[in-house]
């Protein structure tokens, strides 16, 4: 049976189209569509229900010292009120998932994906001793509003939240709602994300709405948005067989952790090279080249897959990521897919493809 988040009839109002995902009911639009509500995060500020991820704590003194040995992340540098993205990793450095923790006064708050939660919080309750005490939170919602508007929309409701800088946390209150806000995101905007109880998340949701600049966005948006942002998305361009050098994520790796798992593998792939890279790919024409499709050399040789590709709103355009192997692919050699018979060129461009545009 299919979860629904609190907002789901606030949805139903705001009339959107529901789709099965990770286990909700989520939107997938409104009745703008796609294309209108990309746009109007980029120029202004969306709104977006995420409350489907997963959220738990590992409390303890323990916490930091026990999850470094997990993740291969810098955790123990964190102050109370700091953030960090990283990753789990496996035994043979693949990417369980990718996480943000928060640091706080008596431990960790973890946010997880919505995919990944029940493997990940059995993974975590497996590997963390009794020294740790994991909760996983089951009554809280979490919205993300996204955009250049954003801050001022913010700022209405606390000052406190309007001062944060990226990836940076607080408690506050919103028209004395109590709620926890970062300055986080995943559109490569500036913007925030609030964790607020259950029982509060529509009043607060409607609040938000009903500033002039913010309008809801849906699942088919996000996705566009972090892909022209060049983020990665789990089971795209991050799974169990990818690790994060592979994933061009090899900025995360703390300076000589190597106690986390995999990380035999993932220290050599960062001395000798990885095995494929993740890079941007900007398609010629207009028909999109989407998640499976195999990237070729000029020789017709097989030289990777690509695991997101959309048209891009910003750009006009259509744009993908790819995993290639690094050993074949030059730069100055051009490569091209096969959609539907129709031999297309795509060549390589740095990531992002949109500027980030963080508040640091």
């Amino acid at each position: 049976m299919l979860k629904q988040t609190p907002l789901y009839n606030l949805h139903l109002e705001l009339g959107a189209r529901m789709v099965p995902f990770a286990g909700y009911l989520m939107p997938v639009q409104y009745g703008k569509g796609t294309l209108h509500e990309h746009l109007h995060c980029r120029s202004h500020a969306g709104f977006f229900d995420i409350s489907h991820m997963g959220q738990c704590l590992i409390l303890g003194d323990d916490a930091v010292d026990e999850l470094e040995r997990l993740a291969p992340g810098d955790i123990a540098a964190l102050k109370s009120g700091e953030q960090k993205y990283t990753v789990l990793t496996n035994n043979n450095g693949g990417i369980i998932d990718d996480i943000v923790i928060t640091r706080i006064d008596t431990g960790l708050m973890i946010i997880v994906n919505a995919a990944c939660k029940d493997k990940d919080f059995k993974y975590l309750y497996s590997r963390l001793s009794g020294r740790c005490c994991f909760n996983e939170l089951t009554g809280q919602a979490l919205f993300a509003l996204q955009g250049p508007a954003a801050v001022s929309v913010i700022e209405k409701f606390s000052a406190q939240a309007a001062e944060l800088s990226f990836m940076q946390a607080c408690g506050t209150s919103i028209k004395g709602i109590k709620c926890n806000i970062s300055r986080s995101g995943y559109t490569g905007e500036d913007g925030f994300e609030i964790l607020v109880g259950h029982h509060y998340a529509e009043q607060l949701a409607r609040l938000l709405l009903a500033e002039e600049a913010v309008e809801p966005i849906g699942l088919a948006a996000r996705d566009t948005l972090r892909l022209e942002a060049g983020l990665s998305l789990y089971g795209h361009e991050l799974n169990e067989s990818i690790t994060p050098v592979e994933a061009g994520l090899q900025w995360l790796l703390k300076k000589g952790g190597n106690q986390f798992p995999g990380a035999d593998k993932i220290l050599a792939q960062l001395q000798y090279g990885p095995e494929k890279i993740r890079v941007g790919l900007l398609v010629d024409g207009k028909i999109p080249v989407r998640e499976g499709s195999v990237i070729c050399n000029s020789e017709g040789s097989a030289v990777g897959y690509v695991t997101s590709g959309s048209f891009s709103p910003s750009l006009g355009r259509p744009i993908a990521m790819a995993l290639l192997d690094p050993y074949t692919v030059d730069l100055d050699n051009p490569l091209y897919t096969m959609v539907r018979d129709h031999r297309i060129t795509v060549t390589m461009t740095p990531l992002p493809f949109v500027p980030h545009r963080y508040h640091r």
